[in-house]
């Protein structure tokens, strides 16, 4: 069966359908939910989360193509729930240095989640939606709830800022190389 017939379905309420949409994104949607709460069991609850909401909402979903649309805005709001839950301290794992054998790639991908997190969030929504979600802009601009020129506005002030956090255009073009 094909993805819009699981979600054509999902809406008249199979069960089984919507059950196996979430299987086939859950990658993605771990993904994303683990770049807004930086958490491997923060982001696992809000996948959960996002899965109950989603079985309790799916008749509400007007246009089956936007599906996923729907169900990351559905995420990025039970992401920021969890993240207002949560308090300020500062958990033991991120204390703990990393040992100096690790190398370059694992040590960049931590400081580039880590730069994602300073950024501003209407930034930091663009900047993951964009790159780690792959979403256009013009959905970009769905799910924010924004025009698609702020959406343009957003990702180049994102990048110019994570520019800056992680010291160069080597960074900068690396993101944008991957995004191609």
């Amino acid at each position: 069966m094909n993805e819009r017939t699981l979600v054509r379905n999902a809406i008249n309420g199979d069960k089984r359908s919507l059950e196996e949409l979430l299987i086939l994104h859950s990658d993605q949607l771990y993904r994303t939910a683990y770049l807004y709460v930086n958490n491997r069991d923060d982001a696992l609850d809000v996948v959960q989360e996002t899965a109950y909401k989603a079985l309790v909402a799916i008749g509400q979903l007007k246009n089956e193509q936007y599906f996923m649309t729907w169900l990351t805005k559905i995420l990025i709001n039970s992401a920021y729930d969890v993240l207002k839950k949560k308090n300020k301290e500062i958990p033991i794992e991120k204390m703990i240095e990393f040992p100096a054998t690790k190398t370059n790639k694992s040590t960049e991908t931590l400081d580039l989640i880590n730069a994602i997190h300073e950024l501003k969030s209407q930034y930091r929504n663009a900047i993951i939606l964009f790159y780690f979600h792959d979403l256009p802009i013009q959905e970009i601009a769905k799910v924010m709830n924004i025009p698609e020129n702020t959406v343009k506005t957003y990702l180049r002030r994102g990048k110019e800022r994570l520019k800056k956090l992680l010291g160069g255009m080597e960074y900068h073009e690396k993101l944008t190389a991957e995004r191609i």
